[in-house]
């Protein structure tokens, strides 16, 4: 992508790299600085102009002196040069983690004596082929530690360079880290178990030749239906302008709907903000095991390259995204973000039976996606529009199970064995979404909406009448709700200066079709650690400074210190005001025997639709499909 001309656009390597060198000269950073999580300031670059620059921020540590700063500056415009602004103090423990910093532990933990003997008790004598993966241990820090900026590290061992490494847990070894001295403090050792007598490897051959699959070609002769210019695509009637940042990772800002000659705001803003997964076993192994992926480490950084033909098929598009690696490098994810048209079967279709005409409609989607992969996990984020104006994500769960040892003819007690001595605990995944409205203006109000029967038997003589229940949520006191698919519960979203013909406030509604609850102790820190997961959608008066449903600085936090749930406190009025959504998608992820040793994926997600926005069906005006390109007949009347 050129030099950014919108303020959302993503930022570019040579914006990152500007700034960067400048930071370079202050000697507060020390000799061997690290990095995290630069984006733009969003809430003051929207007024600019383009080519004013833009204001940015990112944290910076000097890890020998134990400190850490929030930076602002400006990234170079037409009449400006880079600039940096303030330097605000950070807890140089919550900062949070690259993949560069990730790395260096991983390869002390490697060199450490008393490491490398805790692995020969295994049998295991080259640490080449050891894997460590530094994790979050926010919540566990040993109190003699706790001044440290810390991670303990789930280990793993391979037996040959290619090997699948995930899927040979080193049971009972775990070192607790030092990231900043890149130490191993200590190392729990909790028995030697067996270790994995099968491999666990995926690709072609591992388990035998490949059955045979017909070739399955898309075409659009016409070319692509959609347009991109710069940031700002548009695409049957919707526009949005595609952003990036380093802790969400793909961002879209200005969704509008093009009714005729108007242009109609939807969301001003809509990311997936963050996403906890808590692990639900009492394993020495795996108890720590609960993260917050993008605060604790980011999902720009993450994000994977995606190929044509295995991550997207047919006629496509893709965007480069530029991230700031935990070096200070700035470096380009090449095939960052694709985005496609897809067939998405039946949008409409009926059949006069009396006259024997039908109709039918094909709908198609545009879907804007991108890939994280977390370590053993992998994530996929699919926007997709409709023609009938409903947007929906879905949220593809694949990857390798997180695993743990186990000893012979054990059964595991908190998951499920899928392989000898190999045991995949319950967990669960949750991502926290953020939703700017903007529907038909800035200013919204929202209801919650459920099914009840008329009680009032002279109104229901044959008891057969239903009536939908609003609850208008005037103020936050009121704004963290649970969905009941049982009630029928959703939300409706509305604008407070425009109706439509049957004199109703024009509005989208949204549903939560996945759902579950954390299944923990209460008290316990899996629960204290994410209080938002408690309930299924928040909603909040916008405030620029609140950007994060689990807080600004989630790594080593004091337990439930920031977040959503404190910002209600406040009890601010939601009737007429700039609304935030914050819907909480989850799902709870009892393993099994054929998620082994790689993961089909899960499909989970929301759904936003337009509810009384138009005065009737938005998809009247689409055309009836094409005649069947061989027989030249036409599949509807």
């Amino acid at each position: 992508m050129s030099r950014s001309a919108h303020w959302s656009d993503p930022l570019t390597e040579k914006e990152i790299a500007g700034v960067v060198a400048l930071l370079r000269t202050d000697p507060r950073l020390g000799a061997r600085p690290r990095f995290w999580g630069i984006a733009v300031e969003e809430s003051l670059a929207r007024n600019l102009a383009p080519g004013e620059g833009r204001p940015v921020r990112l944290v910076v540590m000097n890890p020998d002196e134990h400190a850490a700063w929030e930076v602002t500056g400006w990234t170079a415009g037409t009449d400006r040069d880079a600039s940096i602004g303030s330097w605000s103090t950070v807890d140089a423990r919550r900062p949070g983690v690259s993949s560069e910093e990730a790395r260096l532990i991983a390869q002390a933990c490697r060199e450490d004596p008393a490491f490398q003997a805790a692995l020969a008790k295994r049998g295991i004598t080259d640490p080449s082929l050891v894997w460590v993966d530094p994790e979050s241990i926010t919540g566990f820090e040993p109190e003699d530690l706790a001044d440290r900026r810390l991670s303990w590290g789930t280990v793993w061992h391979r037996e040959t360079a290619d090997d699948n490494g995930y899927a040979r847990p080193v049971a009972g070894l775990v070192p607790i880290l030092d990231l900043e001295s890149l130490e191993v403090l200590r190392i729990e050792d909790h028995g030697v178990l067996p270790m994995a007598s099968e491999h666990g490897n995926y690709r072609s051959g591992s388990w035998g030749p490949d059955r045979e699959v017909s070739g399955l070609e898309i075409s659009q002769p016409d070319g692509v239906g959609f347009e991109i210019q710069g940031s700002l695509v548009t695409w049957q009637n919707w526009s949005f302008r595609v952003g990036f940042t380093h802790r969400e990772g793909l961002v879209l800002h200005e969704v509008n709907y093009h009714d005729g000659d108007q242009v109609r705001p939807v969301l001003k803003r809509a990311s997936v903000n963050e996403m906890y997964v808590p692990y639900l076993d009492s394993d020495p192994t795996a108890y720590r095991k609960n993260f917050f992926d993008w605060g604790e480490y980011g999902a720009g950084p993450l994000t994977a390259s995606l190929e044509l033909g295995c991550d997207c098929l047919g006629e496509i598009r893709y965007l480069d995204a530029a991230v700031l690696n935990g070096h200070g490098e700035a470096r380009t994810i090449s095939n960052a973000i694709c985005l496609h048209e897809e067939d998405h079967s039946i949008l409409w279709k009926h059949v006069n039976t009396r006259t024997g005409e039908a109709d039918v409609r094909r709908s198609r989607r545009l879907v804007v996606s991108f890939f994280a992969t977390v370590a053993n996990y992998d994530y996929g984020f699919y926007w997709n529009f409709y023609q009938d104006g409903m947007v929906d994500l879905e949220i593809k769960l694949t990857g390798i199970l997180s695993v743990s040892g186990i000893a012979d003819d054990t059964v595991p007690a908190y998951g499920r064995l899928v392989s000898p001595n190999v045991q995949a605990p319950n967990h669960q995944h949750y991502f926290g979404l953020r939703l700017d409205t903007g529907i038909d203006g800035p200013l919204n109000r929202l209801s919650e909406i459920h099914a009840e029967v008329e009680e009032d038997e002279e109104l229901n003589p044959w008891g057969n009448a239903c009536k939908m229940v609003r609850t208008p949520i005037r103020t936050e006191a009121d704004a963290a709700r649970r969905t009941d698919p049982a009630r029928a519960v959703h939300w409706l979203v509305e604008s407070t200066t425009r109706t439509n013909r049957f004199g109703d406030a024009t509005g989208y509604r949204l549903t939560l079709p996945n759902t579950t609850r954390l299944f923990a102790r209460p008290g316990s820190v899996v629960e204290r650690k994410a209080p938002f997961v408690s309930r299924h959608l928040w909603a909040s008066a916008y405030d620029s400074q609140e950007r994060f449903i689990a807080g600004e600085y989630p790594n080593q936090a004091p337990l439930g210190e920031d977040g959503v749930h404190v910002w209600q406190r406040a009890d601010r009025s939601l009737d007429g005001a700039e609304l935030v959504l914050w819907p909480v998608v989850g799902v709870h992820h009892d393993p099994r025997p054929e998620e082994w040793p790689i993961m089909a994926a899960h499909r989970i997600g929301m759904r936003l639709e337009p509810d009384g926005f138009f005065d009737r069906s938005p998809a009247l005006d689409l055309p009836a499909p094409r005649k069947h390109a061989a027989t030249g007949d036409s599949c509807c009347h």
